[in-house]
């Protein structure tokens, strides 16, 4: 080869190695862009628990019986707290969200016996490991595990006017 050959070979390769390194310098701050700019999900409200899912089989339903309407099991969330009314117990404690990540902190909850103590006892298993919100259309919520398969799905309560 000569040396113009070797020469032209060697500023093609620099150039295109140059070209590589910035766009994935461009790919990448861009993408930490998008990450800074994803808003937090607004859990605000309150929310009638659902379903509390640990897999296909250990499925715990916990909307109330409808004959007994008067009562109803529901996490409210209001600033940086959250407060779970069951069938028979509360848990309050702290939560934060940074976009779709949901960490519900350590709180209080009291210990009344109960006939049925089901909820309680699926709240403090998944509680713990709850990682990600998901809402469908203001209404439903997802609230993930980091365990597969684990989840709790709360309906947003309605606003009633007077």
């Amino acid at each position: 080869m000569t040396r113009k050959s070797i020469l032209s070979v060697a500023t093609a390769l620099t150039i295109l190695t140059a070209s590589c390194g910035g766009n994935k310098e461009n790919k990448e701050a861009a993408g930490n862009l998008q990450k800074e700019t994803v808003a937090n999900v607004d859990m605000r409200g309150q929310w009638y628990l659902d379903s509390i899912v640990f897999s296909d089989s250990d499925y715990v339903r916990v909307r109330p019986d409808e004959r007994l309407s008067s009562i109803h099991q529901y996490i409210v969330f209001e600033d940086n707290t959250y407060f779970i009314k069951t069938n028979c117990n509360t848990i309050s404690g702290s939560y934060t969200i940074k976009g779709d990540s949901i960490i519900l902190g350590d709180g209080a909850m009291t210990e009344m016996a109960c006939d049925d103590m089901s909820v309680e006892e699926a709240l403090r298993r998944i509680l713990p490991n709850i990682a990600t919100v998901y809402i469908q259309n203001d209404s439903i919520a997802r609230l993930d595990s980091r365990n597969p398969s684990e989840y709790i799905v709360l309906r947003k309560a309605q606003v009633k006017i007077k």
